[in-house]
């Protein structure tokens, strides 16, 4: 899973080995992205309206850059989405396909699973690199 409610569930432990902290979920704000600096690895992470959080790459597969978080949040068909501020393409923040290549090769953002637990968002770190 790569998203979560941002609604603390209480009653569900994070296990604590296989999970890092970011940050408070008063941190972000919705439909604004926020960096953040995980294991080594720069991720986006994005509050929607409907109070999910997501996390992706921060590093723009076709720039080169690490501007994902820098990115226009909206919609395509329900999807989640996330526009590179670079050279525009747009990113299902779900899945992290590409949904607009802007006529190049098709390339992905790397997801991560999010969980939220007592107003803290933290990201899945077996998976970080």
């Amino acid at each position: 899973m790569t998203i979560a409610d941002a609604r603390p569930e209480s009653d569900a432990a994070i296990p604590r080995s296989q999970w890092v902290r970011v940050c408070a979920l008063t941190d972000l704000e919705p439909e604004r992205g926020r960096a953040a600096l995980v294991g080594g690895t720069q991720i986006a992470l994005f509050l929607t309206h409907e109070r999910r959080v997501h996390a992706v790459s921060n590093y723009d597969p076709y720039s080169g850059a690490h501007v994902i978080s820098r990115g226009i949040v909206g919609t395509r068909q329900n999807a989640p989405t996330v526009a590179s501020p670079m050279y525009k393409q747009v990113f299902d923040l779900r899945t992290g396909s590409c949904l607009d290549t802007q006529g190049k090769e098709p390339r992905t953002l790397a997801v991560w699973p999010v969980a939220v637990q007592d107003g803290d968002v933290y990201v899945r770190s077996e998976e970080l690199t």
